[in-house]
């Protein structure tokens, strides 16, 4: 047995026992006849659960779930799909654990989240590694970024279908945000997983960790002075209420991943074609869908009294710094993940 399929038996051991929880959730597997495998009898219909932790009203909702539940439902397959938004069956970490055990089918998670399997793939969260949403398409349409969900996949039995952005993430705070100067003095909150803390040092940052649904809370209390999100969470979270200033720094895309477990080899291929083609239909969906949404707001923003948006930005300064830090402190096959993303950048 080599390395990396041990890391992945003793993963899916210690995992096993939390996901398991999950299993009523699920409709993995459910039909209405037919032997299974992909190859149901004329007339049943295989129902696959999709979750996320987004709410209804954001894009990775309405124009990358329900695109891919619309898109299979109306092919004519014999493939229903369930969405189960808002977390309902767990916590991103719980949610991976249930894909790769088979108690959830499709998911759609951060590509940092998906690094507690297989860390190189968190490298897709660096700060600075993607230029913008299509220098994202033009690496996920690589041969490098096969050799990444490949390996991600032997490492966890868990198999990509496609990534989009929602999103580039931007600081906000009470004070303007230009350079990383800026950042001195300030306590930021950013996710907690190993990805994000590395890119507060990479820009310069001191990093706090808050859940995402205590974040408004933090920063009514104090407990931090700031934090970083896409323009779509900035508003889902109602943060006008507690900051001031919207600093564009467009420090990190915001990369999602569609992912599903071992339900995927027992799909037949049309049922695999169809799936990977309502992936396909929803990732230009969802980009397109939050570059609409946040010109909207970005818009309203501007002439409103709710933010001052900073545009002045020195990004220059933040991704000179960033990529010198990242450069030094990956290594192995996360560095190479890192350099292949780089050189697919125009």
């Amino acid at each position: 047995m080599n390395a990396r399929r041990t890391r992945r038996t003793m993963w899916l051991a210690l995992v096993a026992a939390p996901a398991m929880m999950l299993v009523a959730c699920s409709s993995a597997g459910d039909t209405t006849g037919g032997d299974g495998g992909g190859d149901a009898d004329a007339g049943t219909v295989q129902k696959l659960s999709l979750a996320h932790s987004y709410n209804e009203d954001q894009p990775q909702h309405r124009c990358g779930a329900q695109v891919i539940a619309d898109e299979v439902n109306a092919a004519g397959v014999g493939l229903e799909i369930e969405i189960f938004p808002s977390s309902q069956l767990g916590g991103d970490a719980d949610r991976i654990a249930s894909v790769a055990s088979g108690d959830i089918d499709i998911d759609i998670q951060g590509a940092s989240a998906l690094g507690a399997v297989y860390e190189p793939i968190s490298v897709l969260d660096s700060a600075y590694a993607f230029d913008d949403a299509d220098h994202l398409a033009t690496f996920m349409a690589s041969d490098a970024s096969d050799t990444v969900t490949a390996d991600f996949e032997e490492a966890s039995g868990v198999h990509t279908m496609g990534a989009w952005s929602a999103g580039a993430r931007q600081f906000t705070a009470n004070t303007a945000i230009r350079t990383p100067e800026d950042l001195e003095g300030l306590r930021m909150r950013f996710p907690g997983s190993p990805q994000f803390l590395m890119n507060a040092k990479a820009l310069g940052a001191e990093a706090t960790e808050v859940a995402y649904e205590e974040l408004y809370l933090a920063l009514q209390q104090g407990t931090v002075d700031g934090q970083e999100n896409p323009i779509t969470n900035i508003v889902a979270s109602n943060l006008k209420e507690v900051q001031d200033y919207v600093s564009m720094s467009s420090h990190q895309l915001n990369t999602n991943l569609v992912i599903v477990g071992p339900v995927w080899d027992e799909l037949s291929d049309e049922q695999q074609q169809a799936l990977t083609a309502a992936t396909e239909t929803a990732v230009t969906e969802v980009t397109s869908c939050v570059a609409e949404d946040e010109e909207a707001l970005l818009e309203e923003w501007r002439t409103g009294d709710d933010w001052e948006v900073i545009e002045d930005v020195d990004r220059d300064a933040f991704s000179e710094k960033a990529e010198e830090y990242l450069s030094g402190v990956l290594t192995g096959d996360s560095l190479t993940v890192y350099e292949a993303i780089r050189s697919t950048a125009k």
